[in-house]
């Protein structure tokens, strides 16, 4: 007998709420586990999740002994999530690699600093002589801290002089990257958390909120307990423990959404909900072409997504679809929160760009309680990564490698020939593993990520790991990756290091170093920086002594840009939890929102250019933002008679990411200890499945042996895996197909099939 859709949510919810305050479920329930032993206190910021949850961390004897929730910190007031709770587990895992190794004749044997980075240095150094600077590539982390990136950024790109530097972020936010450059000019959202206490209505879209940001879920949740007359829309394919406070919940078939955003746009317009003197002031439309539109070409246009056809297309009911368009119509304030079933799509640029759509055509962003807001998975990988410039075709401070001036202002800094820089982005991350597979890239160094698990379609690339060299910086050992590594390089865990994390609401908040790291465990900057003196490259690496020296030099390539950092320094951001960007200088407070008063952009645009405007898009022609009329798109791989079911992936609770972390600790491998695929109860009872047998999930790509957990959570027709574990590697399932806007692959939906074992 399978788990009801009403009994999971319940069970569910509650461990969500547990988590959020400070207990954990443990064996008898749900018992409190904080309790003061006159250890030391230090202020940080939590290593899961992009939400940027403020911690404090307990230190006894040069140990960490407890984590606790900051209380003072205006993200999460004190509550953290379930691993949060757990995190000072994870420093002391049994998996913690704590000195350097070499592959010797198949085996790792364990060598000196001093002989594994003059190895390394020897051979990258060998592979620029005889094959070019574009035969390296480094591949890096959202969750590496933003003076790490930096220091990648600056030996590959600087150096070296390749632009093959990726990172998994690629594979998590760059559809909303594109999103939100293509619709409102500059990368990141307009507003903040604080919005989320003075919103009318949520538009949870492609996000499980619940379960993949507990603390922002927890937050609606208090503010519809307090605000009754606050509405939530899900657009979702699995009922989830987000649905415990929906009004409404419209189940699209995976990958088939874009029709109903444009359905409810349609409606919006011809109910009268439309802000059309809004529109006419701040808004230009374009068609996919990107030749503009008037209004009414952009309404006839629309005119095909009438609520019946989206509902053909979606198997979304029209009268949900209606309902969803007035609830957000009618709402004063709205705002819209997605993630990854938006953004990890073949067009997720698209659903973007329709999701920002909604509030263009009625006004609803730039005022509190309004924004089109993007919840970004990992915790540093706006400020590291988008910020940080850590893609194959971004420089720090939101720059551009094919700007020649941007390409002059970051050689200025980093004090090297500007020829360095190459004036044409690298290869993508499924273009980078491609072309070490292909023999193109010869070596690559591998920082704070584990892709041998992580990648779409993962054991194609598999090949290229083990052909070429490669060099894998990583706080825990054996990983999927590890084993392919040919160095082995310890690095200092969080707790271990200082350095800064930028979130999702534009927040850069400082973590201090608070114990020493175990063994030989030395910070990635350092060991980045010490590689490219062994390369050859001192007089570029030396003057980096401290943590702060890095970030200072990062400061000067913010200032005057859009994310302006300039007054977030070490000794401020030591004072504060955080500083949301821009931040022009020492005294000024931080942005609330962009692109209205208050943003020191904004309110430094002359009056003649700003023409009376309460708002003005900067990053755009006139200061417009763009109302894109996009086709409807399904999934690169539908359904067929031959694999007849929808197979998407995505987190629970209680771990994260590849699970090398979480799967450390004990209580947290307790609650989930292992991986299964979801079916919905007709589908399994018409193939013969009952709860907990073994079956088999096929794709065209790659089979898996899993566990079947027949529940009333998918829809028909969908399945579901969760993707942590590499015993149940989903990832060997999945397609790498991507969007070719964002290059970002479309994980959420393949077409698969299941059979019983």
């Amino acid at each position: 007998m399978g788990v009801t859709r009403r009994e999971f949510i319940k069970t569910s919810a509650a461990a969500a709420a547990a988590a959020s305050i400070g207990t954990a479920l443990l064996p008898g329930g749900i018992k409190p586990l904080f309790a003061d032993s006159g250890m030391q206190w230090h202020k940080s910021v939590c290593r899961f999740c992009g939400v940027g949850c403020g911690v404090m961390i307990g230190v006894k004897n040069g140990k960490v002994v407890a984590v606790r929730g900051d209380k003072f910190n205006t993200i999460n007031k004190g509550h953290l999530c379930i691993k949060g709770f757990y995190l000072h587990k994870v420093i002391y895992s049994k998996t913690r690699l704590t000195h350097p190794m070499i592959k010797k004749n198949g085996k790792f044997e364990k060598v000196s600093w001093d002989e594994a980075l003059d190895f390394v240095a020897k051979k990258f150094n060998e592979i620029r002589k005889q094959h070019g600077p574009d035969a390296l590539a480094f591949y890096g982390s959202g969750q590496a801290e933003t003076e790490e990136t930096y220091m990648a950024n600056k030996l590959f790109k600087g150096c070296i002089g390749t632009n093959n530097m990726e990172g998994n972020p690629r594979l998590c936010m760059a559809s909303a990257v594109g999103g939100y450059l293509t619709s409102l000019g500059l990368d990141e959202p307009s507003g903040t958390y604080d919005d989320i206490e003075k919103a009318e209505l949520f538009l949870l879209i492609g996000s499980n909120t619940a379960e993949a940001h507990p603390i922002l879920f927890e937050r609606i949740v208090r503010h519809k307990a307090k605000n009754p007359n606050v509405k939530i829309v899900i657009i979702d394919p699995r009922t989830t423990p987000t649905d415990q406070v929906a009004d409404l919940h419209l189940f699209p078939k995976p990958g088939w959404d874009l029709a109903i955003l444009h359905a409810m746009a349609r409606i919006i317009i011809k109910e009268g909900y439309a802000d059309e003197q809004f529109i006419k002031d701040n808004v230009v439309i374009k068609g996919n072409d990107k030749k503009n539109m008037t209004f009414e070409q952009y309404k006839q246009f629309l005119e095909k997504y009438t609520p019946e056809y989206a509902s053909k297309i979606s198997g979304v009911p029209a009268e949900d679809i209606v309902k969803a368009a007035r609830l957000f119509g009618q709402a004063k304030t709205a705002m819209s929160m997605w993630t990854m079933g938006i953004n990890q799509r073949t067009r997720g640029v698209w659903a973007n760009n329709l999701i920002t759509n909604l509030h263009l055509l009625t006004g609803k962003i730039g005022k509190p309680g309004s924004d089109t807001f993007s919840l970004t998975g990992q915790p540093n990988a706006c400020g590291g990564v988008r910020e940080g410039g850590g893609l194959c075709h971004l420089l720090p401070g939101h720059r551009k490698v094919a700007n020649a001036k941007h390409r002059e202002e970051v050689a200025k800094v980093w004090g090297v020939p500007v020829k360095n820089i190459q004036p044409k982005p690298g290869k993508h991350t499924i273009a980078m593993f491609t072309a070490l597979n292909e023999g193109k890239i010869k070596g690559i160094y591998i920082m704070c990520t584990n892709p041998a698990q992580s990648l779409p379609n993962a054991s194609k690339y598999w090949k290229g790991l083990k052909e070429q060299f490669v060099v894998v910086a990583e706080s825990f050992f054996p990983t999927a990756t590890t084993q392919y590594a040919d160095v082995v390089l310890p690095a200092a865990f969080w707790a271990e290091k200082e350095g800064v994390y930028g979130c999702t609401e534009r927040r850069s908040q400082y973590m201090p170093k608070v114990i020493e790291p175990m063994g030989e465990a030395r910070w990635d900057a350092f060991i980045l920086r010490d590689l490219g003196i062994r390369m050859g490259f001192k007089k570029e690496f030396e003057k980096y002594q401290t943590a702060e020296d890095i970030w200072n030099e990062y400061l000067t390539l913010t200032k005057g840009r859009d994310m302006d950092l300039s007054g977030a320094t070490y000794r401020r951001l030591k004072e504060v939890r955080g500083l949301r960007w821009p931040v022009p200088s020492e005294d000024h407070p931080g942005t609330y929102k962009r692109y209205v008063k208050g943003d020191p952009i904004f309110d430094e645009l002359p009056a003649e250019k700003k023409k009376g405007r309460w708002i003005y898009f900067y990053g755009k022609p006139e200061g417009k933002a763009v109302i894109w009329a996009r086709p409807d798109k399904g999934p690169e791989e539908p359904t067929d008679d031959q694999y007849p079911f929808a197979l998407t992936t995505g987190r629970v609770l209680e771990h994260w990411h590849t699970n090398t972390m979480t799967g450390t600790v004990p209580e947290l491998n307790r609650a989930v200890p292992k991986a299964y695929v979801e079916i919905n109860p007709e589908d399994a009872k018409a193939l013969g499945i009952a709860n907990k047998d073994q079956v088999i999930v096929e794709t065209r790509r790659g089979k898996l042996k899993i566990e079947a957990r027949v529940i009333n959570r998918p829809e028909k027709g969908t399945l579901f895996i969760p993707w942590h574990w590499e015993e149940w590697m989903a990832n060997v399932l999945t397609i790498d197909a991507f969007d070719p806007g964002s290059k970002e692959p479309e994980y959420k939906v393949c077409a698969a099939r299941i059979k019983k074992a």
